[in-house]
């Protein structure tokens, strides 16, 4: 078997899961700022699948690739602990704004430059949830593409098989290589960090990082060690059509944003009596909150 180039693509997100009261800006968008940035979960997903080839192929290789502001590269450092060796950030104002086709065509371009045997990311981002970049991204490369996956079955030197969920069961498709993948919530989840990659690669820089504080330890350690630094591109880096690129190359346009607040006008206390429960039950269904 051939050592692979496999790259998974990932995204720093605000964690969505758990929203307090300042979640939302007054113009009726996330608030970003607010609330904590963390590693997209199905992102993390497809990560497994990429450290299991790795562990599959002898000698192959995983890296991210993500784009987003320079506080992205937390989500590289996380899946080098976790088996990565290494990702590439994508950052600068002119990626600013992107829809999913501008980062898509932000992706592909820096793809096309990597030149990956496998392209492997999580179904959907929590932030977003279109599930439009990975299969945009293949579009973009004329790569064949494998969606919902949740299980690679075998891989050889030509193909892939891989076992992908449906709403109800799921198939087995082969496909050859170079391919995109694009990971289900319901594949295996990601391993943890392992304490020795902590250890070894929590040193692990940006080429920005390095220039704000260049005689620091870390940026020390990153010129003496080079797998501790992070490859990081601006748009001029993947000779990329700047009218493609951020606001202007996203034809997305917000019609009407709803910003829906649940608020209480009134409470009432229940007993466990069956008459408070059937007025309850009566109630919820007129009201269409039931039913």
């Amino acid at each position: 078997m051939k050592k692979l180039k496999i790259v998974v693509l990932a995204k720093q997100v605000p964690d969505t899961r758990n929203v307090g009261k300042d979640a939302m800006t007054a113009e009726g968008t996330v608030n970003r700022a607010a609330l904590p940035a963390i590693f997209n979960p199905e992102d993390l997903n497809a990560l497994e699948q990429a450290l299991y080839l790795k562990d599959l192929c002898e000698g192959s290789t995983v890296h991210v690739l993500t784009m987003g502001p320079q506080r992205a590269a937390d989500i590289i450092r996380d899946a080098m602990f976790r088996g990565a060796d290494g990702g590439y950030l994508l950052s600068g104002r002119e990626f600013a704004g992107s829809d999913t086709l501008a980062t898509s065509y932000a992706l592909s371009c820096a793809l096309r430059k990597i030149n990956p045997d496998i392209i492997i990311a999580g179904r959907q981002a929590i932030d977003g949830d279109t599930a439009q970049v990975g299969p945009q991204v293949a579009e973009k490369m004329s790569l064949p593409q494998v969606t919902y996956a949740e299980q690679i079955v075998a891989i050889d030197d030509e193909k892939i098989t891989i076992k992908r969920r449906l709403e109800h069961g799921f198939e087995v498709v082969t496909s050859p290589l170079p391919m995109v993948m694009t990971v289900n919530a319901s594949a295996p989840e990601c391993r943890p960090k392992n304490a020795k990659r902590v250890m070894k690669f929590k040193y692990a820089l940006t080429s920005s990082e390095i220039a704000a504080a260049p005689e620091s330890d870390n940026a020390k350690m990153c010129a003496q060690k080079d797998y501790l630094n992070i490859v990081e591109w601006g748009a001029a880096d993947v000779d990329p059509d700047p009218q493609q690129l951020g606001l202007v190359g996203s034809p997305t346009k917000v019609k009407k944003i709803e910003n829906v607040v649940f608020q209480a006008k009134e409470s009432k206390r229940l007993t466990a009596d069956d008459k408070d429960i059937n007025e309850l039950m009566v109630e919820l269904i007129s009201s269409h909150t039931l039913g």
